[in-house]
């Protein structure tokens, strides 16, 4: 298996069908790093990451130079589209111009993989710029679901759904839950053919929060539908409560949890790390480019292990001397 099998990684892929193969270690594309990229040597990098509101006006396309800059690189690398206000959970109607704006951006920009929360962040007041989590019933994941399936039908293909941080628990208030929120996940997952978005950090900042075992979390979920990973820093209060930030370091316990999800998700579906994409999410208090890169490049790194213990040929000076664009470009299993 090579990384051109990486249409595999999306079904019902009508949007996808033209985009360009997807997979090792990738970096949020933010705007504030964009002066510092145009002058860096970005060849440790596999893929950027774009959320299309951000890109997006009223027209569906963002013009002049901004829109030049990101043609730019969506011409020379492969890109996600993760999204942050469909609101999924919400009881407001389903934004459908925002699909069709993003089914367009998506296919201006050869972008095959669209993901977003599995949360709600909106009522029908509009937006409330927060990621609020769904009360986990059988009622909410028919709710979620349907309204999952739309989105699907819209945007011709299969969405991937991201396991979302969250500092309120409806049951210590008093509110009736059904099922654990790993349960809710895989059923709405299930109901709806929808994809994962595995985020290992959120795991951890809710575990470390809530009181649970983030390992023991990682195996309750649907890993066989992982299209999608992410990997960031957080922010400790001084209280103790974690915050998912985005603004600082990846700490060793997230990569230890994204290591496991490597080897979880190859024991389940026998497909190969590299073919996993995974993006560094960075979104304030940046550090230089080449910073940056040596976290993506860590990345990699993890990979590369998980699918040598796969493989069977692991050993120290392979992962120390693994190249990047050898690897995640032209390895045959």
């Amino acid at each position: 298996m090579t990384i051109s099998d990486l249409d595999t990684i999306i079904s019902k892929a009508d949007t996808a069908k033209h985009a360009r193969p997807l997979g090792g270690a990738g970096l949020g594309f933010r705007r504030e790093l964009m002066s510092e990229m145009d002058k860096a040597d970005l060849t440790g990098i596999d893929f950027f990451e774009v959320s299309p509101e951000n890109w997006l006006n009223t027209n569906g396309q963002i013009g002049g130079q901004y829109y030049n800059k990101l043609r730019a690189y969506t011409e020379q690398y492969p890109f996600v589209c993760h999204g942050l206000s469909l609101s999924i959970g919400s009881t407001a109607p389903l934004d459908t111009a925002l699909l069709h704006n993003i089914k367009d951006f998506m296919r201006t920009h050869d972008i095959g993989l669209y993901t977003e929360h599995l949360s709600w962040c909106s009522d029908q007041a509009g937006h409330l710029y927060d990621l609020l989590p769904i009360p986990c019933t059988e009622e909410a994941v028919h709710w979620v679901a349907d309204r999952i399936k739309q989105a699907q039908d819209i945007l011709g293909q299969q969405i991937g759904f991201e396991n979302a941080s969250y500092y309120f628990k409806p049951e210590l208030y008093g509110i009736t839950t059904q099922m654990s929120d790993s349960q809710f996940i895989t059923a709405v997952a299930e109901e709806s053919d929808c994809l994962l978005h595995l985020d290992v950090n959120n795991i951890y900042v809710n575990s470390q929060n809530f009181g649970f075992d983030a390992h023991k979390y990682l195996r309750q979920l649907p890993l066989e539908r992982t299209c999608y990973l992410h990997v960031a820093g957080h922010h400790t209060e001084n209280d103790g409560l974690i915050v998912d930030t985005h603004g600082n370091k990846v700490i060793d316990p997230v990569w230890s949890l994204l290591s496991d999800a490597y080897s979880l998700i190859i024991e389940r579906t026998n497909k190969p790390a590299n073919l996993l994409p995974t993006c560094l999410e960075r979104d304030f208090n940046f550090p230089s480019i080449n910073e940056l890169i040596n976290e993506v490049t860590h990345i990699r790194s993890l990979q590369f292990q998980a699918d040598s213990v796969r493989t069977g040929i692991a050993n120290d000076q392979d992962v120390a001397v693994c190249n990047h664009r050898t690897y995640a470009h032209d390895l045959i299993y």
